[in-house]
């Protein structure tokens, strides 16, 4: 499973901290375990059941988060340094694990589609997510990032690495839903 979860996310070798690489690692093969959805699932289930008609998947849209959030903080290092602090590594692995819930809140119909499932009936993936990380070791900082990523962080503050995750996230799901034809 560790080879799958590494195909899958090869972005996961950015992050320098070898413990904190584990740990992530270590959630998505707990995730995969736990879940009725396969690598393969992810790579063809659309990354949202809120767009009618999505095609774009469940991993494109994953791992263009973590790209647009980590050249979002590249730039934005670039441009205020020391002024604004922010840790590479809780960006990356946030954002490689803000959805991991899903793999939990998701259920497969009969005839392979993406449904919401039992699980996610009760609690939506913000709450999984951070469940499944926990119990992996994933530090409160990074977990901050799963719990706030989405509406459910609204409601309190978010660290500088939330916000950038929350509109990377954000910048690649609202086009889908809400654009004007």
């Amino acid at each position: 499973m560790r080879d799958q979860v590494l195909t899958l996310w090869p972005e996961i070798d950015w992050i320098r901290n070898d413990d904190l690489r584990e740990q992530v690692i270590k959630t998505w093969i707990l995730a995969l375990e736990q879940s009725v959805l396969t690598p393969d699932d992810l790579q063809r289930i659309p990354f949202t059941l809120l767009a009618k008609d999505c095609t774009v998947s469940f991993m494109a849209h994953k791992r263009s988060v973590v790209h647009i959030a980590v050249e979002s903080a590249k730039a934005m290092l670039s441009f205020y340094g020391d002024q604004l602090p922010i840790d590479m590594d809780t960006l990356i692995a946030g954002a490689i694990l803000i959805d991991v819930g899903k793999l939990l809140e998701y259920d497969l119909d009969p005839c392979g589609k993406a449904v919401v499932g039992r699980t996610g009936k009760y609690l939506r993936h913000p709450f999984t997510g951070v469940s499944l990380a926990l119990s992996c070791g994933v530090p409160a900082e990074v977990c901050h990032l799963i719990a706030a990523h989405s509406k459910e962080g609204d409601i309190g503050q978010r660290s500088v690495e939330a916000i950038i995750v929350h509109h990377a996230d954000f910048m690649s799901f609202e086009p889908f839903v809400a654009r004007i034809h």
